[in-house]
């Protein structure tokens, strides 16, 4: 006899960026306020943003997990991956420059500045503790998530267990092993006592579901690929209020 997935859940894990927090603005807005705090003109958008997701592809490549298995400091894995942002974009700074541009765009990605939370966020991880659930973290991210981002965005251990982030444990998604690892943190419980949920088919579903776990996904800004999701036979729900609901409601049976 099926009975709810509510009721047989221990643990839910959550992707953070696309699924609990956004980023605001364009990438060129932050290189533009630091390259005029110094008084240089703003660089062209479009060619930064470019510039940018060929330089952090490369480096994501070269350096995974943002560097950890070189030993790479956070820091200085940024510096590559933002000047080879510029250099890619055709712009080129004498060492000074370069050096007081980074020290502001690293600092403002190292706040909450660049982020918001959304507004189900918080009510949500809060219900799930509230109904005994532990909450964990999933996320390919660097150290300062978990020591200064989400705090300063109100993210903190009243909301959440634990987390798992690659830039600190050398694994990343869509590697199955970020989600055992999780599992290992949750107090080593089964797979199927847990619901994972992302915004990637890609890194959060496929690789959750891979290992056993119940997953579904978020699509807060009408991604052309849900419907793909859909037709793959993922449950795909425009944000975590009706996750919230769908879990409420029993509909969901195992």
């Amino acid at each position: 006899m099926a009975v709810s997935l509510l009721s047989k859940l221990r643990c839910i894990t959550v992707d953070v960026t696309g699924t609990l927090i956004a980023y605001k603005g364009e990438l060129g807005d932050y290189y533009c306020m630091a390259a005029k705090a110094i008084g240089l003109p703003c660089p062209d958008y479009k060619r930064v943003h470019e510039g940018f997701k060929l330089a952090y592809t490369d480096m994501a490549q070269k350096y995974p997990c943002f560097g950890f298995h070189a030993k790479m400091p956070n820091i200085v894995w940024w510096k590559t991956c933002v000047r080879d942002s510029f250099v890619k974009a055709g712009y080129e700074y004498d060492e000074e420059t370069f050096e007081k541009i980074f020290r502001r765009i690293y600092s403002t990605f190292g706040s909450a500045a660049p982020y918001s939370v959304f507004e189900d966020s918080r009510p949500f991880l809060r219900w799930a503790r509230k109904k005994g659930l532990i909450v964990g973290l999933v996320s390919n991210a660097e150290y300062r998530y978990r020591e200064v981002i989400l705090p300063a965005l109100g993210l903190n251990k009243a909301e959440w267990d634990f987390g798992v982030f690659s830039g600190i444990e050398g694994i990343e998604k869509p590697d199955p092993r970020i989600y055992k690892l999780a599992l290992e943190r949750a107090g080593n419980i089964a797979p199927e006592e847990v619901l994972h949920i992302g915004d990637s088919m890609r890194k959060d579903y496929a690789p959750a579901k891979s290992i056993g776990m119940h997953a579904l996904l978020v699509d807060r800004f009408k991604t052309e690929a849900a419907k793909d999701w859909t037709e793959a036979g993922a449950i795909v729900l425009p944000d975590l209020v009706a996750v919230q609901q769908l879990l409420e409601s029993d509909k969901l049976k195992c």
